[in-house]
């Protein structure tokens, strides 16, 4: 098996193909602080595209409350299991990653969830523990804290779908890095869902092939400016950036998704230790207890909020987080100047402006040219 260079675990690992990197990956980042869990990203996708036979239970893009929540059941909590304890040495993973831990005969190491675990999409959602009047069920470890999980196809680096699938029937556009599944090759043995860790491919039963997230491609396939995908463009918390991202060496500091990875690192792939070099970042949460955060985000954590919290001090973070959510157009892109941030296209070219303070206006209780007292209505 070909050993290729994994960044996010700071070392080589073997996988079944040798390493072909796009001319550019699509990539996302996720402030985990804004998500309100309204679901907008949810319907935004399943109307445009999962709204056909077979598809019912399909949900490329699902928000979820951690500890508890989980789409399929479990997804992340029996993989963990299987995988057992690992290690990371400062940066450098120490332990197995899901294809060094493949059983003999398979080439990752994974499960395939029964139907009944698709469900109850909505299950754990808002739980949190201390706060059941008349006592709880189970007791667990956890304080009294929760968090919203938005959660869409990783489209890895490193995809354990197309590693599993035996019809070579799942691939990585050159072009951008979008992971896909070819219709005419599939044949829906179902290898990519049990493969895939974030189990975010879907098996239709009534065209017998497998489904997933196509990043909105389409989008991207015009001249111009790329409009952002479904889910990032509805989000009412602006909490998304879509975008590319570079190789760490390669890394370019006008690039907001490399500016928020790369050079500032308060953005952090799931669960790295899974070895598939995931092209979707998280901002983790602040509230969280931090050894629930290092298990899912890695080593970064404490580094990760602790530049966040200093985001008040600091004009290029919190002018860069400003432009989330600002335009339906993916700026790949951004500077600022003063008190303003600009997202711009590939050739400097401005796309999109945002003050990063809104201006303050305080009217005064009785209005002397009108002969009225303003009041407050709640």
């Amino acid at each position: 098996m070909p050993n290729v260079r994994n960044w996010q675990i700071g070392r080589d690992m073997p996988y079944p193909y040798e390493e072909v990197r796009p001319k550019k990956q699509f990539a996302g980042v996720f402030d985990t602080n804004k998500c309100i869990a309204c679901q907008t990203c949810t319907i935004a996708c399943k109307t445009t595209w999962t709204s056909g036979k077979g598809q019912e239970y399909m949900l490329w893009n699902n928000v979820e409350t951690k500890p508890y929540g989980s789409h399929p059941l479990g997804w992340d909590v029996r993989l963990l299991n299987e995988l057992g304890p690992q290690e990371w040495d400062d940066e450098t993973y120490k332990g197995k990653t899901i294809f060094e831990a493949a059983p003999p005969g398979e080439r990752t190491l994974g499960w395939r969830p029964e139907d009944l675990d698709y469900a109850n999409p909505n299950v754990g959602e808002d739980d949190c523990v201390g706060t059941v009047e008349k006592g709880l069920h189970l007791h667990v470890p956890h304080m009294n804290w929760f968090f919203y999980l938005a959660k869409t196809c990783m489209h890895c680096t490193y995809p354990a779908c197309l590693a599993s699938c035996p019809r070579t029937a799942i691939y990585k556009r050159p072009e951008d890095g979008i992971v896909l599944i070819d219709q005419d090759r599939c044949r829906g043995y179902r290898e990519c869902v049990r493969g895939c860790p974030y189990k975010k491919v879907y098996y239709n039963p009534m065209t017998g092939t497998s489904e997933k997230c196509i990043g909105c491609y389409p989008k991207h396939d015009v001249s111009g400016p790329k409009e952002a995908p479904q889910c990032f463009l509805t989000c009412i918390g602006k909490i998304r950036c879509a975008g590319w991202i570079s190789r760490p060496e390669k890394a370019r500091e006008d690039n907001p998704i490399d500016y928020l990875v790369h050079f500032r690192k308060v953005a952090l792939p799931l669960y790295p230790q899974f070895g598939l070099e995931p092209n979707m970042y998280y901002i983790p949460p602040i509230h969280v207890p931090k050894p629930f955060l290092r298990q899912m985000f890695g080593p970064g954590v404490d580094h990760a909020i602790e530049t966040y919290r200093k985001i008040p001090d600091d004009k290029d973070l919190a002018g860069l987080l400003a432009l989330f959510g600002s335009t339906p157009l993916v700026f790949p892109r951004w500077r600022r100047k003063g008190d303003t941030v600009f997202g711009l296209d590939e050739d400097g070219s401005e796309i999109v402006r945002v003050p990063i303070t809104e201006p303050v206006h305080i009217r005064v209780a009785f209005d002397a040219t009108h002969d009225v007292v303003r009041t407050n209505i709640p």
